[in-house]
């Protein structure tokens, strides 16, 4: 008996033990990934990358502003799925690549990419990697609508694995309450703070109806809307969208072409109205309405729509991104550098 329980407590203990090398090495692993990202990652070996990725989205914008907030949720939708490796970019013959999900299926912008990709393939060949000139480009598609200039960390590597399931399984989508959110970012290291900040990038954007319809109409499942949603916003938001038909989703999550916008009057300008849109109404997403379902988000929440200044959330932004862009990323002799961003992978 005493050789038995000298047993069990042996096996406790190496499992102590195995547990502990994990986190330690988890901790390990990530401190090594931050260290190697940095400002000014290309200022030897492609001194101009940054000014040629401005200047190109620059002329892109003025195109179609409209790519602003895709750009920007590209960033995003790249970190949350296997970090930020640019592999959202990759493309597949029989429709399994990460941009062939439903959540994805709606973005704009890989175009975007891929010429300032060939715009810095003429001038550093083989150097600058997809995953910088995304977060590059996300910064900067903040910057041009009227929102901060912040320095972005280089030194990132693309990856060439991807999957389309993933995406679902690690986006929050658009009808999470507070819990599955918190959930969702945790599993990235971003705290409630780190929540309540980036949802200020739905400051510029809109959606399809899709995401709402279910709020508006069906919310429990007895054809009822969503009570924390005004209703006076509601009713604008039922002329816009009106309930689902079959035929009516046109391949994209949801509800035909109409779009709606983010942030009501300000849906090209990134500033503080998101958060006193979302006070005032609930917002536009469940998700958006769910941060003013927890202490801490609903907090920031009120602070930021109160504020007379938007220099305390633009440095809170700044650290946020720096941040989520730390995710999953491949350093060093991980990953690739490739002259195409979205490559085939069959």
């Amino acid at each position: 008996m005493w050789t038995e329980r000298r047993r069990r407590r042996r096996a406790q203990l190496l499992l102590l033990m195995a547990a502990a090398a994990v986190v330690v090495v988890g901790s390990a692993l990530e401190s090594a990934q931050e260290a190697a990202l940095r400002v000014g990652f290309y200022r030897a070996t492609c001194p101009i990358a940054e000014d040629v990725v401005l200047a190109e989205m620059r002329l892109i914008l003025m195109e179609d502003d409209t790519l602003a907030p895709s750009l920007l949720r590209m960033h995003y939708h790249d970190c949350f799925v296997q970090g930020c490796d640019g592999s959202i970019m990759l493309q597949s013959r029989k429709g399994k690549t990460e941009r062939d999900a439903l959540p994805n299926r709606s973005m704009r912008g890989y175009d975007a990419i891929e010429r300032i990709k060939a715009r810095l393939e003429t001038v550093c060949p083989l150097t600058v990697s997809c995953a910088d000139i995304i977060a590059m480009a996300a910064r900067d598609a903040v910057y041009l609508s009227h929102g901060p200039w912040y320095d972005v960390e280089t030194g990132r590597r693309d990856g060439n694995v991807t999957a389309a399931e993933y995406v679902e399984n690690d986006l929050p989508p658009p009808d999470s309450n507070i819990v599955d959110v918190k959930t969702f970012f945790s599993v990235k290291s971003l705290n409630s703070k780190d929540i309540a900040v980036l949802f200020g990038c739905h400051s510029i954007g809109t959606s399809h109806c899709g995401p709402i319809q279910k709020r508006l109409y069906n919310f429990t499942g007895n054809m009822d809307q969503d009570p924390s949603l005004d209703p006076a916003y509601a009713a604008e938001l039922r002329k816009l969208c009106p309930p689902p038909r079959p035929g009516d989703d046109d391949g994209v999550p949801g509800g035909g072409k109409t779009k709606v916008p983010l942030d009501p009057g300000s849906n090209y300008t990134f500033d503080l109205s998101y958060y006193r849109h979302v006070l005032a109404t609930g917002g536009l997403f469940q998700s958006d309405g769910s941060l003013l379902h927890d202490p801490v988000t609903r907090g920031y929440v009120e602070k930021v729509a109160n504020a007379s200044s938007p220099d305390e959330y633009y440095a809170d932004f700044a650290a946020a991104m720096l941040k989520m862009g730390r995710t999953d990323v491949l350093v060093g002799d991980l990953g690739e550098i490739r002259p195409t961003c979205g490559i085939f992978v069959d």
